[in-house]
This record gives structure tokens, C-alpha cells and sequence, in this order.
């Protein structure tokens, strides 16, 4: 077992088709040009001027006083379970959440906090599931500091958190001095598909972020949101974490130029979406969730296919996405066209026929 990412395989096809993620998108060529002239500064003594215009903008956009920008989305989730929480301390989250299953166990080695994995269907929780899981503080038992959610719930299919529930969530934490933390990696895909706003989204959790390096397009970089106090918190992890940058405009320029110029076209990704996983419930035997948003997950098992399968099988012919929770995932972002989502159905039927 090596943790050391591997380099490509030089006899492996070139990739034509990357649907493995949307982490996978190359900044475009004005987003490239945006970060080369980017004012810049030392962001460790805050005079980076790219980087504050972000972090202004993003605290606007979720309704919240103050935001820090952060290398990773990960780095933001650690960030905040450190400035709320202290060892012995109990995070509630979906049994699937991204800071249980794809975090590395880092808000235990790092924290000495217990994450405690709630049910419900399509990676999320309900209300009555939160409120069922909470229990009186006595020395028995860990202090419950904060609830999570995650917008959109990836390995639930890219779903979308209902403004209902997560109003009531809120509600509920409250009335339990509980701190509410929005896991918001694909937040604006929830909001592009709902057209509920970013700032009605977020209102009520004390803290959100977005990610910027997902369907946004950016190289690098999630910024996250939430009181002044808070901030000023995370900002002390952050240069704990190694996570406080200098010249950091020449990344927070590209996400900039994505909100500018890549929130809207998330609505083109869902199209994709559509017409993926319509195509494959075309073929008989294949189960596919219906997408909200840009996630597609399906198994081709009732069609003679294992999905691991068929995941090596479409490798050969270009075409990379992989297995996730026992079903294959594949996401749509800018850099893929209506014309490859095409492609990738006429092969999938290719491998089903010549099963």
C-alpha cells in the first residue's frame, strides 16, 4: 500500500473523456490570463489585494461578516471542527459526509474529535434523524459542539439539501447550543439548479465555504465564511496548517474570474448530467439515480457488467471516471462537451452488447 499518488500509466490510452471529477477541469485560457496579470501582495501580512477582493466578495456572496481563503476545501472543513471544538468534543454529519469518509480521519488526528455518522437516504440526514441522535450534556457522554451538512451530498448523487431542512436543522442546533457548519463544495451547483441564492442557502449556519476547484474550474482553493471572531480563528489554524499563503492573488484571480465567468454555465453541466444518465437508463440492465445536479452514479451489474468493469473497460477506450460507494460515478463539468457525453453513452452500449 502506497499513498503516493501514481503517475499515469505511459501505455494507457490518452484521456479524451475525463468525467472522473470535476476537480479535473484545466483553467481556460482567460482564466489563465486573469492570474498573470493578478495584483499580488503578501497575503500573510494582508496585503495581498487579489486575495482580499475574494475573500470580500465570497463573505457577501454567503451572508457572513468575514472569509479566509484556504488551499483546499479539506483545509477548510479541518479548519473549522479545530476552531470550534477541543479534544473529546462530538461533530453529527451524514454517515457519507466528505469529513468522515474522504478526509483521511484528519479531524481525529488532528483534533481528538468523534464524528458521529448519522442515517438517511441520498447522503443526508433528516431533521428527525439530528434531533434523535442529540442527547443531554452530562460527564457521561462528549459534548455535541457542531452539525455538519454537505451542498451538494456527493456520494448521496450530487443531492440537493431542501431550504426547508436545513432552516430546520438550524432551528433545532440552536435550541441545543449547537455551532452549524455548511460543508459547501458544490454550493453554487445547488443554488444554479434551485435558484435559491448562495446567501438564503447559507443563512442560519454559522459557517459555509465554496470550492472553487470543482466545477468552478480553478486550479487551487476553497474560501470559507462566517463571523469575524470565527475567521480570525480559522486564520490561526490556517498557519497552524501550513495553509497560510504569500503571494496567493495568483490563485484567488482565477476564482475570482470564476465567479465572474463560471457560475451560470453550471446549469450546462446539469444538461450533461441529464443526458448521461438518460442515455444510460436507455440500456437495458443499467440503474441509474436520477441527477440533480452534476453527478451521475450508476451500476451496470444488471447488464452483465461489473462496474469496475466497466470502469477499466471504458478506460481503454479514453474515456476516466471511477468506482464510488459500490456504484460508478461520473461528473460533468466545463470541460466536458454534449458531444462527449454522447460518445461516452455509444461506448458504454458498445461493452454492454460485447458482455
Amino acid at each position: 500500500m502506497s499513498y503516493t499518488p501514481a503517475p499515469p500509466d505511459p501505455k494507457a490510452p490518452p484521456v479524451r473523456i475525463n468525467l472522473l471529477s470535476d476537480t479535473q477541469t484545466k483553467p481556460t485560457a482567460p482564466m489563465r490570463e486573469a492570474m498573470a496579470r493578478a495584483e499580488v501582495g503578501d497575503e500573510q501580512v494582508g496585503d495581498d489585494p487579489t486575495t482580499n477582493e475574494l475573500c470580500e466578495r465570497v463573505a457577501d456572496l454567503l451572508g457572513k461578516e468575514a472569509a479566509v481563503f484556504m488551499p483546499s476545501g479539506t483545509m477548510c472543513n479541518v479548519a473549522a471542527t479545530l476552531a470550534y471544538c477541543r479534544p473529546g468534543d462530538e461533530i453529527l454529519a451524514h454517515a457519507t459526509a466528505h469529513i468522515i469518509a474522504r478526509e483521511g480521519g484528519a479531524h481525529a488526528a488532528l483534533g481528538g474529535f468523534q464524528i458521529t455518522p448519522l442515517p438517511g437516504a441520498d447522503g443526508q440526514f433528516t431533521p428527525d434523524n439530528f434531533r434523535a441522535a442529540l442527547h443531554p450534556r452530562t460527564r457521561y457522554q462528549p459534548p455535541q459542539v457542531v452539525v455538519s451538512v454537505e451542498q451538494t451530498a456527493n456520494i448521496g448523487g450530487g443531492t440537493i439539501w431542501k431550504k426547508a431542512a436545513l432552516d430546520e436543522i438550524v432551528t433545532i442546533a440552536k435550541a441545543h447550543g449547537l455551532a452549524t457548519h455548511m460543508d459547501g463544495a458544490r454550493l453554487l451547483n445547488a443554488t444554479v439548479a434551485t435558484g435559491i441564492s448562495a446567501r438564503d442557502m447559507a443563512a442560519g449556519w454559522d459557517s459555509a465555504w465554496i470550492d472553487f476547484s470543482k466545477g468552478l474550474g480553478a486550479p487551487i482553493g476553497g474560501v470559507i465564511a462566517g463571523t469575524s471572531a470565527f475567521i480570525d480563528d480559522v486564520w490561526r489554524w490556517k498557519q497552524r496548517l501550513g495553509g497560510s499563503m504569500r503571494q496567493s492573488g495568483v490563485c484567488a484571480a482565477a476564482c475570482i474570474h470564476a465567479l465572474d465567468h463560471h457560475v451560470d454555465r453550471l446549469a450546462d453541466d446539469h444538461a450533461n448530467a441529464r443526458a448521461l444518465a438518460r442515455g444510460l437508463a436507455q440500456i437495458n440492465g443499467i440503474e441509474v439515480q436520477a441527477p440533480e445536479t452534476n453527478l451521475v452514479f450508476f451500476k451496470p451489474d444488471g447488464a452483465g457488467v461489473a462496474g469496475d468493469k466497466m470502469v477499466a473497460e471504458l478506460r481503454k477506450r479514453g474515456v476516466m471516471l471511477a468506482m464510488m460507494d459500490g456504484r460508478i460515478r461520473a461528473c460533468t463539468h466545463l470541460d466536458v462537451t454534449a458531444g462527449q457525453i454522447e460518445e461516452m453513452i455509444g461506448h458504454v452500449r458498445d461493452i454492454v452488447r460485447g458482455a
